[in-house]
């Protein structure tokens, strides 16, 4: 039922009030905030009248509701009242999920699925990036790991989880491998930092722009041929931390939408011709992904096919040499190989198909990069995509070995805990002497920046609570996520607030840091601090990019506490960047009628330009 005018926003304001009590409850479950897309596919399909299966719209979140393994209705309700969100049932991952399916309005087979499709996705990953902790999409298999490849180029500094699943069989059908995806990819996207753009399917957990579809008709459709899963979902779900990919710039998440579509790909067969191959680089082609004989090879007596391909190059398409074996990468070991790479023809590595195409496409789209930096780029691993040479870290059983034998430990369980504990402390010692070289030293040995303590507080986290600005910097440098919450849900950013650093804070946003949640908590806080006269504490929270003006359970701003205790400071301060002195409390009063209520000159005389003006 609809409530109009002030009625309703009481409602809203009951509301409010209601989920904010549950939240500061002692038996309140952690919570992870999940946002399915629902896209189409095989997963949410049904049976038409001649038995084919077809996307069916406003189907699925029906079936969700009912199904206990999906969604907990006694919480939800609870919660959230009978319109609410799905929420999973608890599990012994930290978190329960809280999952919002959003359903598009055109459902597509995904054989259908084209550039504007992703650009759409990334759109609608970047309009509700800060509202959710996590993002699942139901995606259809045939095109499924070029989706995966192209957002994990088009989503810059991803610092969040994005995982594309589907099924073999609809859920809708009694055998159906999607429930079983669906779940884990739920779980996974609402507890674990993994800021990739990941594939789950049948219990592993794969960087996107690694995979490929490998068979029809098994339920393990998908592969990554090249690179060891990040995630094994058996009893426990194992994630190899060292495994992930992890923005290390000072930069908020972004996305690009630009993508070219002037890219062609050329597989290489026996008798394949000159005209063929003329044809395939000529404009308006851009790029081409050439798919070579095992280690990247062509015939080595076709001469004519390198001279079609030097041409092209010396006249500014770039071509990508990539291997036609599912697994393996190119080399120039052999020397028809090396021919190519002396006409100019780039080396794809071990890149997938799905990923070298959809990379080129990200590239060449890049007006503000010349063709020597396109060249370049392609090269380059910039999201995981490629094996480049790099060396290789220091192994910390080296160091964990020394420290067990020394200890007497013998058994692997021992010794994992023996580094959940070791690192962690030495890490937290680093930071508390701000001591950037020992550090670095750690990070040879293998330590995750984003491992965290028996209360999920991880090396930013104490940090930012310490104000340490130069060790802020090195560990978002170095892959420290701004988006991981501890046991009590606080983020590094609120850590940094609640201790007034003000060049953290900034530092925090810049990399992408954002507050979230319900209102009600900051409304609190910010009206607790006006009251005081504590403007440090409310330059903090402008700087985290809080609104000023949100409302306290009795419907009051920060400017009411500060205009009824005479904060003139605060009060200058907040009307200065837009707080409203007519604003109304559930009493109907406004700060300037507190302000005269309780005689508060120095406030008095800060709202009467106000009132001149208007």
């Amino acid at each position: 039922m609809e409530i109009a005018g002030e009625s309703h926003e009481l409602e809203y304001v009951y509301r409010r009030v209601t989920i904010e009590k549950r939240m500061q409850s002692g038996n309140r479950d952690l919570e992870g905030r999940v946002l399915v897309i629902y896209t189409g596919g095989t997963i949410g399909m049904t049976r038409n009248n001649t038995g084919a299966l077809v996307p069916t719209s406003n189907s699925i979140v029906k079936l969700l509701r009912n199904y206990p393994q999906m969604h907990d209705e006694e919480y939800a309700s609870k919660s959230f009242g009978d319109d609410g969100p799905l929420v999973l049932p608890i599990t012994s991952e930290k978190r329960r999920v809280i999952y919002s399916v959003k359903e598009y309005d055109k459902l597509i087979d995904s054989s259908n699925a084209i550039a504007e499709d992703w650009i759409y996705l990334a759109k609608d990953i970047k309009r509700h990036y800060t509202d959710y902790d996590g993002f699942v999409i139901l995606h259809g298999t045939d095109t499924l790991s070029y989706t995966a490849s192209a957002l994990s180029f088009m989503l810059n500094n991803l610092g969040k989880t994005v995982i594309v699943t589907g099924s073999q069989i609809s859920i809708f059908e009694p055998r159906s491998d999607g429930f079983d995806n669906f779940l884990t990819s739920l779980l996974i996207a609402g507890n674990y930092n993994i800021p990739e753009v990941c594939v789950f399917f049948a219990n592993q957990l794969m960087r996107g722009n690694r995979t490929s579809k490998r068979t029809t008709d098994a339920f393990k459709a998908f592969h990554s041929p090249n690179y060891a899963p990040l995630a094994i979902a058996g009893i426990t779900i194992d994630v190899d931390y060292r495994l992930i990919f992890r923005p290390q710039t000072l930069e908020k998440f972004d996305v690009d939408t630009r993508l070219c579509e002037d890219v062609t790909m050329l597989r290489l067969f026996p008798g394949i011709t000159t005209a063929m191959i003329r044809v395939a680089v000529q404009p308006p082609t851009k790029g081409m992904i050439l798919q070579s004989y095992g280690a990247g090879n062509m015939p080595s007596n076709r001469k004519d096919i390198l001279e079609e391909f030097r041409k092209a190059v010396a006249e500014g398409v770039i071509i990508i040499n990539i291997t036609q074996c599912s697994q393996g990468t190119v080399s120039a070991i052999y020397e028809t190989g090396a021919a190519l790479r002396d006409a100019g023809v780039l080396s794809g590595s071990d890149m997938t198909p799905e990923a070298a195409y959809t990379k080129l496409a990200y590239v060449l789209a890049k007006p503000e990069w010349d063709l020597k930096k396109k060249r370049e780029i392609m090269s380059k691993n910039i999201r995981g995509e490629l094996t480049a040479d790099q060396r290789s870290p220091r192994k910390d059983s080296d160091l964990l070995d020394a420290v067990a034998r020394n200890l007497d430990l013998t058994s692997q369980n021992d010794i994992l805990q023996l580094r959940n504990i070791l690192f962690p402390g030495m890490v937290g010692s680093a930071i508390m002497n701000q001591d950037i070289e020992k550090l670095k030293e750690i990070k040879q040995y293998g330590s995750d920046f984003c491992e965290t303590n028996a209360d999920l507080r991880t090396p930013l986290h104490f940090a930012a609570s310490e104000g340490c600005l130069k060790v802020v910097r090195y560990l978002l440098e170095n892959g420290a996520s701004v988006h991981l919450r501890d046991k009590f849900d606080r983020t590094p950013l609120i850590d940094a607030i609640d201790n007034d650093h003000h060049e953290v804070i900034k530092l925090l946003v810049q990399c992408g840091a954002h507050i979230s949640g319900c209102g009600l908590w900051l409304g609190q806080r910010l009206c607790s601090a006006a009251a005081s006269g504590n403007l440090k504490k409310l330059v903090s929270y402008y700087l985290a990019g809080v609104n000023l003006s949100e409302r306290d359970v009795s419907g009051r701003i920060a400017l009411h506490f500060g205009a009824l205790h005479n904060q003139g400071e605060v009060v200058k301060f907040l009307l200065d960047r837009g707080a409203d002195p007519e604003a109304v409390d559930m009493l109907g009063q406004t700060p300037r009628q507190l302000a005269n209520l309780a005689s508060a000159n120095e406030v008095i005389e800060l709202f009467r330009p106000v009132s001149l003006s208007r």
